[in-house]
């Protein structure tokens, strides 16, 4: 299986780009695998809600969250990022996350 990644605006752009090169390669070894397996473990990949997705990566002590959706199947479409600091993903980051994802929708019609 081969999915298209793509990113929607500037929001992935400017969190990765915020990133370290190590810390860069990690998350771009997870997009990796959500591009090319069927199946990716929830270690890396978990639901949120409303079809939202985050994708989790680590390097050191360092917990990485990257927020997409799938459309039609195919195409991962990446939103905004941002470094956990707590256990539990903070509300505030899922709802701009909402917001991008109907900002897409919109925008795509």
């Amino acid at each position: 299986m081969k999915r298209e990644i793509i990113a929607y605006g500037n929001y992935y752009d400017d969190f990765i780009n915020s990133l370290t090169d190590a810390e860069r390669k990690k998350v771009h070894y997870i997009l990796d695998l959500l591009g090319t397996e069927d199946r990716v473990s929830t270690k890396f990949v978990k639901y949120i809600r409303d079809e939202l997705f985050e994708l989790r990566a680590m390097y050191n002590s360092n917990i990485y969250r990257i927020f997409f959706i799938f459309d039609e199947g195919k195409i991962v479409v990446l939103f905004n990022g941002f470094q956990k600091k707590t256990q539990e993903t903070p509300e505030k980051e899922i709802q701009k996350a909402l917001r991008i994802k109907k900002e897409y929708y919109a925008n795509k019609e």
